[in-house]
């Protein structure tokens, strides 16, 4: 009886125990089954998607110019890496790595012990798939939540990606101090050289850096990383990825730490490649992240010896006028090829560059002042039938309350069209363009490429009076037209981008369009190298080049201020193309140019293209249809000389009279020989 009533409680026990353990097993398996649903629904696409690349930029030769990357990391595949890296990271962050799931309970436990062991924190349990879940998913903080998101995460990623791709990824991730995000920059930075190139003794270096970059950096703290290097390297020779020959000879060699600078390409030619930025994103469609971190290959029409040229110019301080304390005098400058168009240098500003800033080259909205008659007035009187020695009126005039002015308050009366173009004379311009019409005038302007608003439509044109203004790059394009026999083309710099798989994504094709007869473009460049010979361009003149080209300036628009806001100089060469801008950005009674044109813009300009030319033939200018008229101008000069001489002695004779002789006879006993009246 006494041992049924045992039997009877064992039994009931045994059965409790059974409902208890199937409790916990089907908690267990819900539990394993929600964390697998839970599991399953965490994104880590952000892993799939490729680490930025920097983008290269090419010269018109085909030549590295310039390098774009604003990512602190540049990713490289895994085949790149030496064997003995990929051990040394394992043998130090991972011994595990290729037999656990993500997460390494031995190693937890382990590191427990010997936590306990030491009573204190020594060793970590972190895997490399937990520690690429922490870097790209989560905080530093140390909290409970983090540590399951952690853990939930790199179950993710190891469900999903092999072992090599988890490594691969960690790697170009992974901070190794000194700026060196990612294997790739440690490599350059701390020996300058390529991750394939490393020694084993290297490799273990930067994996040893892992741990705290900071505190172990061989450039700041030497002794502490070479132990720990040879920590790593003792692992490596545990774990049986070398044997004792190469411990000792990884642990002999000298390390050398040449604490690498920026990439030389980085960063380099900065104004031309904000615009070639521009010009991806407006004229080919790119939007600007595929640009910055899309790897993309872009080819240039920039020249590299013109580009440098150009910014050493730039650099020379006692070119330009004094700044005032509080803002730098601004300037910016683009050149063209004559005949394609295409954008061989460009230079936005002065003083410190910010990147994607503001673009004086090319964002600029300036009045240009003289250099717009040219295209507004001349080559549309041209094309009416105008010489260059006709007579234009230079005199007092009223048109409708619009009364122009000459720089120098002074009327001629008459002067042919040559000496109004070299002079830079206001009045005969807006007499001119009155006389073909303001609407020649127009659409002479925008067939040479520049928009204009109904603001702009009327007589102030000829001088330059545009609301919105124009750029250097508007300049130099309309300009192009002249040594280009009458033809535009559109200025560009991209002839090709090509992306990170081989494939030409945009490339360019030249829109060439007629603005203007081969003769009319002949005579305008004749007058124009009137404007450097004997005119006001004369300090832009070179030996031994033809130049051409034309001043401008425009007057700050302050009552009481007499000075300049903005001084232009746009000419160009039978090859290359030039415009120059200076002046102040933000303009007001403390800010302006107290210089003219001739003598400070076109002096910039005369350098920008002694040095742009320094190693190219010179090439000359010819004019065979403008024979008669460089005759007929000719002949008027000489008269208008010989006139100018008349008129000098005929007051010299007033001012200084010759002396009279006497009446009666003689003088200094000589007889006087005058007829009697």
């Amino acid at each position: 009886m006494e041992k049924s009533r045992m039997f009877e409680k064992k039994k009931r026990k045994m059965v409790r125990i059974r409902k208890v353990m199937m409790v916990l097993m089907g908690l267990f398996v819900l539990g394993l089954f929600a964390m697998n649903f839970y599991i399953s629904k965490i994104d880590i696409r952000s892993l799939e998607e490729a680490l930025p690349q920097p983008t290269i930029i090419y010269d018109r030769e085909g030549k590295m110019a310039s390098k774009l990357s604003v990512s602190k990391m540049e990713a490289i595949s895994i085949n790149e890496m030496p064997e003995h890296l990929l051990q040394a990271v394992i043998a130090a962050e991972d011994k595990r790595f290729y037999k656990h799931h993500g997460i390494d309970y031995q190693g937890i436990l382990r590191a427990m012990w010997r936590n306990v062991k030491a009573g204190e924190f020594v060793e970590g349990g972190s895997t490399i798939t937990q520690q690429l879940a922490k870097n790209v998913f989560l905080t530093n903080e140390k909290t409970l939540k983090r540590k399951w998101e952690e853990f939930f995460i790199a179950k993710k990623i190891e469900r999903t990606y092999t072992k090599d791709e988890i490594l691969e990824m960690y790697l170009n991730r992974i901070y190794f101090g000194e700026g060196a995000w990612g294997v790739k920059k440690a490599a350059e930075i701390y020996f300058g050289k390529d991750v394939s190139k490393l020694t084993v003794s290297e490799s273990a270096l930067l994996a040893g850096l892992i741990k705290a970059p900071s505190a172990l950096s061989p450039i700041k703290h030497y002794d502490q990383a070479i132990e720990r290097r040879n920590l790593v390297l003792s692992l490596m020779k545990e774990q049986g990825y070398i044997n004792e020959k190469t411990f000792l000879e990884a642990k002999k060699e000298k390390m050398v730490f040449e604490k690498k600078q920026l990439d030389p390409y980085k960063g380099k030619y900065p104004y031309y490649v904000d615009h070639i930025i521009d010009e991806a994103i407006n004229k080919y469609g790119l939007t600007e992240n595929e640009v910055l971190f899309g790897g993309l290959h872009i080819y240039t029409e920039m020249d590299q010896h013109i580009q440098q040229a150009v910014e050493e110019v730039y650099k020379k301080e006692a070119l330009f006028p004094e700044s005032t304390n509080d803002q730098l005098l601004q300037s910016g400058t683009v050149l063209l090829d004559a005949k394609s168009g295409g954008i061989t240098a460009l230079v936005g500003g002065r003083g410190e560059h910010v990147f994607r800033g503001f673009n004086r080259a090319t964002q600029l909205k300036r009045q240009p002042g003289s250099t717009m008659k040219p295209l507004a007035v001349y080559t549309p009187a041209l094309e009416e039938g105008y010489r260059i020695f006709d007579l234009l009126k230079d005199q007092p005039f009223d048109f409708n309350g619009y009364q122009p002015k000459n720089y120098d308050h002074q009327y001629r009366g008459t002067v042919t069209m040559y000496e109004a173009v070299i002079n830079s004379l206001n009045v005969p311009a807006v007499w001119l363009l009155n006389e073909i019409g303001l609407h020649k005038g127009i659409d002479a302007v925008e067939r040479f490429g520049i928009p204009l608003n109904k603001e702009d439509h009327y007589l102030g044109l000829a001088l330059g009076g545009l609301k919105e203004g124009v750029s250097p790059l508007q300049m130099a394009e309309a300009y192009s037209v002249f040594p280009n026999e009458g033809v535009k083309t559109e200025a560009h710099a991209i002839t090709k981008i090509v992306d990170m798989n081989g494939e030409t994504i945009a490339e360019w094709e030249p829109k060439s369009t007629k603005v203007t007869s081969k003769e009319v473009a002949q005579k305008m460049t004749f007058m124009l190298e009137g404007v450097i010979e004997e005119g006001t361009g004369k300090r832009a003149k070179m030996a031994g080049r033809d130049i051409v080209g034309k001043t401008g300036s425009t007057q700050v628009p302050i009552s009481g201020v007499d000075g300049v806001k903005d001084q232009w100089f746009v000419g160009y060469s039978p090859q290359l193309v030039c415009a120059v801008w200076l002046g102040y950005d933000h303009t007001d009674q403390n800010h302006y140019l107290k210089t003219t044109s001739s003598q400070t813009v076109s002096v910039i300009f005369r350098e920008i293209m002694s040095e742009a030319l320094k190693d190219v033939p010179p090439m000359s200018f010819t004019y065979p249809k403008l024979k008669a008229e460089k005759r007929q101008l000719e002949k008027f000069h000489e008269q208008k000389k010989k006139e100018k001489k008349q008129k000098k002695e005929m007051l010299r004779e007033k001012k200084h009279p010759k002396e009279k002789p006497h009446k009666h006879g003689k003088k200094h006993g000589k007889k006087d020989k005058r007829k009697k009246d």
